[in-house]
């Protein structure tokens, strides 16, 4: 009888250390899709904030959010001074809504977006309220759905700067400027090219767009990839990684893309006609802006390349 117990109970036992191993090694569908939702949710996205060096730069925060509306509240609280997202923001950055503002209210339609806030955002430090002006541009302008924003306080629209009184356009978009450098003969006739340049934190790269006003009226695209195959000397700490010898061909602008023909010294491996990240980016990003494009199609002697897709 003893025998017959033990051995029931050696039974029962294996057979818990079978199910164990099974629920270990095999978990379940649910589990696994908990998992795979809770890494979608972890997902970048590009703002802009004041770096080290006082430019409005491109980086990225954790976005939590999936609803329209919520991501636009959500980029407004990152760029907001004390928000609820300063955790997220990388290190060496800093937003400069001033602290305590409030989104009021906003609305979308048809591309353009109405932000209402509190009088606090009126605080901002004189050296920085066009800087203000400018992350909140690109950062909005990054969702595909925001073309242009209109500024509101109190229900009033902004019209100019708080503290230097200089005017601003009723809706606002990227031909507003980015870190702007005036290089003008005339206050007439003027053209603005903007153009992504890298900078560095440690080892840490991002990209910083700086607006030329100039005027000059060369094609745009042939300003971009003049300027970053040379060094820019009135701007010491940014990088750009298009060498000197690489030249442009030709180019052809096309619906939503526009295709880049150069000689070899575009690439970085002849053997394996590889281009840096970094030009292609730079690249890239400088156009997208200048000609409202999705796709940037590079090649070297009519062959291609690469094709850089980006919103």
């Amino acid at each position: 009888m003893l025998k017959k117990s033990a051995f029931r109970r050696i039974i029962l036992a294996s057979l818990a250390l079978l199910i164990l191993l099974i629920i270990y090694f095999f978990p379940s569908k649910e589990t696994y899709i908990d998992e795979t939702l809770t890494y979608v949710d972890q997902v970048e996205m590009p703002i802009f904030l004041i770096d080290q060096n006082d430019y409005v730069a491109r980086t990225t925060i954790v976005k939590n959010k999936t609803e329209l509306n919520d991501i636009i509240k959500e980029i407004i609280d990152a760029l907001t001074i004390g928000g609820s997202k300063s955790s997220y923001i990388p290190q060496s950055f800093k937003p400069l809504i001033p602290e305590g503002t409030k989104l009021l209210d906003f609305s979308l339609d048809d591309g353009l977006c109405k932000l209402n806030f509190s009088k606090n955002f009126l605080n901002v430090e004189a050296q920085y309220e066009e800087k203000m002006i400018e992350a909140l541009i690109y950062s909005l302008t990054e969702l595909t759905e925001i073309k242009q924003i209109m500024l509101f306080v109190e229900g009033q629209q902004l019209t100019k700067l708080p503290h230097s009184g200089k005017k601003l356009p009723n809706t606002l978009d990227k031909n507003y400027g980015i870190n702007k450098i005036y290089n003008l003969d005339s206050i007439k006739d003027t053209s603005k090219t903007t153009i992504y340049y890298l900078s560095k934190n440690n080892d840490f790269y991002y990209y910083v767009p700086v607006t030329e006003i100039t005027n000059d009226h060369t094609e745009p695209v042939e300003v971009i990839i003049n300027n970053l195959k040379s060094t820019p000397v009135y701007q010491t700490n940014l990088i750009s990684y298009l060498t000197a010898s690489a030249n442009l061909l030709s180019y052809e602008l096309l619906e939503n893309s526009i295709s880049l023909s150069f000689n070899n010294y575009l690439l970085a491996n002849l053997e394996e006609k590889e281009i840096l990240e970094e030009v292609k980016y730079s690249i890239a990003l400088s156009l997208r802006d200048t000609y409202d494009i999705t796709e940037v199609i590079f090649n070297v002697e009519d062959e291609e390349i690469a094709k850089v897709e980006i919103n």
